[in-house]
């Protein structure tokens, strides 16, 4: 090889198309951009980078410096020619290719040939000479190694040839390469007499792109929830762009931004797949909602109808669509359980994730449900000869769809009968002839009672002589079969799995699906099963019997607690755990699996928790006479004081036949001590104004005066009589006005409307808030002609002591108004909270009999009032309830000494902690083992062992019971603690 290989022309005598000053410009360009090549080249050109070859390959490709080979591929694997080299260099200097020129002797070398114009081309601007510059020999074909072009490079830059060389280059280019190694141009692990292959021109020729080229956007992230772009740049460079305005999700937006003098726009495409909000929520009818996400949620959760709630409503169903991305909410079919009719209304969605799990959407959505259309008939599909199926555009009343005289064929009416399937769904069993029909419709009525848009359907009717067929067969677990027929089954006479005995507990037929359960030692087993289904008859009675194999595919995704919401409710804290899914019963009896503890970490050990577990057996949670096995309630006994908690919850298994077991979870609990706003009374007073009536309504605590709460609008407030809903005449009235903080005035013009005519009628309050945002659940309550205070109860708490309540704020309390049976009291300072006044009175004697306590009475006219002035009403009698604790009277050892009797004063419960019981004899303690009633009034306590009885000084307690309750009278009163010695 010679050793004046890619000699630079330092005095270029040549003509050369563009003039001198063009060839220097360009020798220039050349040395300074294989300079900048190459010193990349020594850190980037063999991996270090964070584009791959490809991805550099498909720029410049784009850019018109590569083309590939001609099936597409980049060949970055293949060895690299002087040639190529050459039309590389042309085209990322912007060289002119020379034509009808042919310099260099080398075989098939011509002006015609591909590389000619290339070579010339660097030949002429002085870049490359060829290998024999005397026989003018290019050797174009011939591939190029490291070391060449690591002379190229070094002669371009005048660099100094260092006398001391480290490397195993040829003898003639030890220097060349070494010296590109000192100038960082190459790195010294390459083989410099490798030759170079086309990886290696590509990462050399982008470098040289960039050094003279605005890098390009080679890709984009979007970030967090669209706000941000980061665009990666040819260069590697990384630009971060925050948006004004986040991106919409799958829609193409253009994003500017500029960057190193260089001006950008490109368009952005935010890629969702998984959910990342919900988009809205609508209900065209009144029986189904539709939410509306912008991406795929998850099957499990979406399709939970227990995730949604709409006050009022019951749900019956929640269908995700076939693209997951929204769900339709089917309200049960009650007549009278409807979405509320156009008006907002509140969508509560919980615990709902997103397809990939990476969100939980916990929301409440305001929609109004407006019903405009009427209801079409969609689909008519005959049945063969004996029937045909109709299908309606939305839920229609089930009296009308089923009404044989609304339907008529051909202009005659039907004689037949119809089976309605909620929504809507009708299948008609009647003798039709084959051929075409024309089916007309009438009388059928959606839930807005809109009826069905006359229309004349056409449909085809031909024999029909096959049964049922299986399409497809697939399991929930081992309990629940589906099984898919290729038309709509009527009836199925038997089903069973592997043997007879093994029948179905529930066969549920929906159109052409049968839903199947077998349960207890029925369950189907872990391989593969046989459904059996005999007598399965379609709408022609075609009758067969199928089987269908299925292996079950068991539920094995543990269950997680998703949330925990705290309410108060009668004077207790109540937490109920949310799970993703339903759990199993004895676990979450079992009061070790949850411990509460307080923001310092200790475990509570009161308010009916002992060493943090609650003393009330947790449960499911019962509304609307449904049980929801995914939701368990924790109840204390007392209320919790308001602060920060941690809940750990373990140990509880799902309901799938082999369970599985949730893991341990500690979840941030927050006590308010917020309760639902509510509606104390209201009442009439005609007294004020000549001209005006009022209607005073009374919450139980101060409400908001401003805002989407406030109790100062007169829309929120209408009035029932009978069952008819009635708005006031607002034309002349002014709106409501404050008393005080918690009571609102109404002003109604007389001339507008009679007191006679609100009298015995309620008023009902929507969407009014307290200060905090607590809003009022949608209340009634009557509207009383009278502005008395009335007394809400009356509880003895001591033999001498009872605790008087009054529905209204007490400030003035005159003890000589009440009587207590024939005792007399003195009363106490009045105590108001959330809407009730509560006075102690301290009796001037005892009461005799606790468990028969006497009635409660005032004088005529009481003269006790509230802070308006308005006295309390006369009390005739009202029975003064027991809040007296139970007192121990002994205790004593019994039967063999193993047991130990507590008795007491009056009948009692027990609820048995092991922690909450202690006997001690002789100082030692003996461990117990349980506490039961052994009678009405008498609690029996068992050790693990018997004790020597006859030592002095041996005792029973249960000394946290006043928190615990583990001991209470059947008013729920317990003592506070329990210390008894043990007699013999």
């Amino acid at each position: 090889m010679s050793d004046k290989s890619y000699q630079i022309k330092e005095n270029n005598q040549v003509m050369i198309q563009g003039g001198e000053k063009k060839v220097m410009k360009k020798i220039l360009s050349v040395a300074l951009s294989t300079a900048m090549a190459f010193s990349m080249f020594a850190s980037v050109a063999f991996g270090d980078d964070a584009l791959t070859s490809q991805q550099k390959f498909d720029i410049l490709k784009e850019e018109g410096i590569f083309t590939g080979y001609p099936d597409g591929t980049a060949g970055l694997d293949k060895e690299m020619t002087r040639g190529e080299f050459a039309k590389v260099l042309v085209e990322l200097l912007g060289l002119e290719p020379i034509q009808n020129k042919a310099s260099f002797n080398d075989k098939n070398y011509a002006a015609g040939k591909w590389p000619a114009p290339y070579v010339e081309a660097v030949y002429a601007a002085g870049i490359m000479e060829g290998k024999n510059t005397t026989k003018m020999i290019f050797d174009f074909n011939g591939n190029i190694t490291v070391q060449e072009m690591a002379k190229v490079l070094v002669t371009v830059q005048n660099l100094e040839i260092p006398s001391e060389t480290n490397n195993n280059a040829s003898n003639w280019a030890k220097g060349y390469v070494q010296a590109a190694i000192n100038a960082g141009l190459i790195n010294s692990s390459v083989n410099p007499l490798a030759n170079a292959n086309r990886t290696q021109l590509v990462e050399v020729a982008y470098a040289i792109y960039l050094a003279q080229n605005k890098p390009k956007v080679a890709s984009y992230d979007v970030q967090e929830d669209g706000k941000v772009v980061e665009f990666t740049l040819a260069n590697s460079e990384k630009v971060k762009v925050t948006l004004e305005t986040p991106l919409k999700a799958n829609v193409a937006t253009e994003v500017k931004f500029t960057y190193n003098n260089y001006e950008y726009t490109e368009s952005v495409t935010w890629v969702v797949t998984a959910a990342t909000k919900i988009e809205g929520v609508s209900a065209t009818n009144y029986k189904e909602l539709t939410v509306n996400f912008d991406g795929e949620v998850d099957t499990a959760t979406a399709e939970n109808e227990d995730n949604y709630k709409v006050t009022g409503v019951t749900f019956e169903s929640a269908k995700l669509s076939d693209d997951k991305r929204s769900v339709t909410l089917l309200v049960a079919e009650n007549s009278a359980n409807n979405l509320p009719q156009q008006k907002d209304a509140k969508l509560e969605i919980n615990n709902v994730k997103n397809s990939d799990g990476s969100r939980t959407f916990k929301e409440t959505i305001t929609f109004r449900a407006v019903d405009t259309q009427l209801p079409e008939v969609t689909e008519v599909v005959g049945l063969g000869t004996k029937a045909f199926k109709v299908v309606f555009s939305e839920p229609v009343q089930a009296n009308t769809a089923a009404n044989i005289s609304n339907y008529k064929i051909d202009g005659k009416a039907i004689s037949g009968w119809v089976k309605f399937t909620y929504p809507n769904v009708a299948f008609i069993t009647t003798d039709i002839a084959v051929g075409e029909h024309t089916l007309s419709v009438q009388g059928v009525t959606d839930f807005a009672n809109f009826q069905v848009k006359p229309v004349d359907v056409q449909f085809n009717v031909a024999e029909d002589t096959t049964a049922p067929e299986v399409v497809s067969v697939k399991t929930k677990d081992l309990t629940k079969v589906e099984v898919e027929f290729n038309e709509s089954v009527k009836s199925v006479d038997k089903v069973y799995h592997t043997s007879s005995s093994r029948t179905a507990d529930k066969v549920e037929i929906k159109d052409n699906v049968v839903v199947l359960e077998f349960n207890g030692d029925k369950k189907l087993s872990l391989g593969e099963n046989t459904i059996y289904l005999q007598g399965v008859k379609d709408y022609s009675d075609n009758s067969a019997n199928r089987e269908a194999k299925v292996t079950p595919v068991l539920d094995t995704t543990r269950p997680v607690v998703n949330d925990v919401k705290v309410e108060v409710e009668d004077n207790a804290t109540v937490m109920t755990v949310e799970f993703s899914k339903d759990v199993n019963l004895d676990d979450i009896q079992k009061r070790d699996n949850f411990v509460l503890k307080n923001s310092k970490g200790e475990v509570v050990t009161d308010k009916g928790f002992n060493s943090g577990k609650p003393v009330n057996a947790p449960a499911y949670v019962v509304k609307d006479a449904k049980t929801y096995k995914n939701r368990v309630e924790i109840r204390s006994i007392g209320k919790l004081p308001a602060g920060t908690y941690t809940l750990e919850v373990a140990n509880i298994r799902d309901t799938a036949t082999i369970g599985n077991t949730m893991l341990p979870q500690t979840l941030t609990v927050e006590v308010t001590n917020s309760e639902t706003l509510q509606v104390v009374r209201a009442w009439i007073d005609t007294t004020s104004s000549n001209d005006d009536l009022y209607i005073d309504v009374q919450f139980n605590r101060a409400v908001a005066v401003d805002g989407n709460g406030t109790a100062l609008d007169i829309n929120k407030y209408s009035y029932v009589t009978g069952s008819v809903y009635k708005v006031f005449p607002t034309k002349n009235a002014p709106q409501p006005s404050l008393r005080n903080a918690e009571t609102v005035r109404i002003t109604l013009p007389k001339k507008d409307i009679s007191a006679d005519e609100l009298k015995g009628a309620e008023l009902r309050v929507v969407n009014v808030a307290d200060l905090n945002g607590n809003y009022l659940t949608t209340a009634q309550t009557p509207i009383a002609d009278s502005v008395a205070i009335p007394v809400k109860s009356a509880k003895a708490t001591a033999e001498d002591k009872v605790t008087v309540e009054f529905n209204g704020n007490i400030t003035s309390v005159f003890s000589s108004d009440f009587y207590f049976g024939t005792l007399r009291g003195t009363a106490g300072e009045p105590k108001y909270n959330d809407g009730v006044t509560k006075v102690e009175f301290t009796l001037n004697g005892k009461f005799s009999d606790v468990t028969n306590l006497p009635l409660l009475t005032t004088v005529a006219n009481p003269q006790s009032s509230d802070n308006l002035g308005h006295k309390i009403a006369k009390v005739d009698g009202l029975q003064i309830t027991d809040g007296i604790a139970p007192k121990a009277i002994e205790a004593r050892s019994v039967v063999g000494d193993v047991y130990v009797d507590i008795e007491f004063n009056e009948e009692i419960n027990v609820y048995f902690t092991p922690d909450a019981f202690k006997v001690y004899v002789n100082g030692g303690e003996v461990k117990v083992k349980g506490a039961t009633k052994a009678s009405a009034n008498v609690v029996r306590v068992e050790l693990e062992q018997p004790f020597n009885p006859t030592i002095p000084g041996a005792q029973v307690s249960v000394p946290n019971n006043k928190n615990g309750k583990y001991i209470v009278d059947l008013e729920g009163n317990a003592p506070d603690t329990v210390y008894e010695s043990i007699k013999y």
